[in-house]
């Protein structure tokens, strides 16, 4: 299946991507999660945003740019993965600063699971230049980006992965579950960290120990953070 792509497509899909978290974040904020975002507000100050901006764009160019300096020509780069892992160090350190105990992520869940599924369309279209392409694959749905080679189209794999667990997401908060104000950043890290491990494998990047490449490395990190603060997350009341 041939598809048009443009690398300059990806930033109209990032502003897309932002423009819709935005909107859906206001449109949650309204609907069920007004209190919990005062409530955040009031514990974290208004420094947390800042702290929080800071640490996802050092962990987007940092993360990204590592990766990419282990290609033939190394070049610098940024990753929504690092993004994520950089804000969460940034978060954690500033809340340790404060004082700040319990989750303070699950206003942005929402917001990140949307922004994330529209960003990787623009991955998507933007091609072979946008280096998050995937492997060859003999399969009906394999896309050819432009160079002839049929691959697995593992941005929309991702981008579909993130719309199952915002839909999920959505059924829960609607009928309150308790999950979505005290766990629901946990698990949305989780369940990122998790699908994103199972597409590395069909990635080209270079392994970097054993079988796994720097964001598989990384995954796991997240995956480990997650476990660890949703167990303690169940047992406060």
């Amino acid at each position: 299946m041939p598809v048009p792509t443009n690398p300059q497509l990806h930033i109209l899909f990032d502003l897309l991507a932002w423009l819709a978290a935005a909107l859906f974040g206001r449109w949650l904020y309204s609907w069920r999660l007004r209190d919990l975002a005062a409530a955040t507000a009031a514990r974290t100050g208004p420094a947390y945003v800042a702290a929080l901006a800071a640490g996802a764009i050092a962990g987007a160019w940092g993360i990204g740019s590592l990766n990419t300096g282990l290609a033939a020509v190394p070049h610098a780069s940024h990753s929504i993965a690092g993004a994520l892992a950089g804000a969460i160090v940034a978060v954690e350190i500033y809340k340790k600063a404060r004082g700040v105990s319990g989750s303070t992520g699950a206003v942005w869940v929402g917001p990140l699971a949307l922004g994330i599924a529209v960003g990787r369309l623009g991955c998507f279209f933007s091609g072979l230049p946008d280096e998050t392409y995937g492997i060859p694959a003999a399969l009906p749905w394999a896309v050819d980006l432009g160079d002839g080679v049929p691959r697995h189209p593992v941005q929309l794999y991702e981008s579909l992965a993130l719309l199952v667990f915002l839909g999920i997401y959505l059924a829960a908060l609607a009928r309150r579950a308790a999950w979505t104000r005290g766990r629901a950043f946990y698990l949305f890290i989780l369940f990122y960290a998790a699908q994103r491990f199972v597409w590395e494998f069909i990635k080209p990047y270079p392994d970097l120990i054993g079988p796994l490449n720097l964001f598989q490395l990384l995954s796991l990190g997240l995956i480990a953070y997650a476990l660890h603060f949703d167990a303690r997350a169940r047992r406060q009341p």
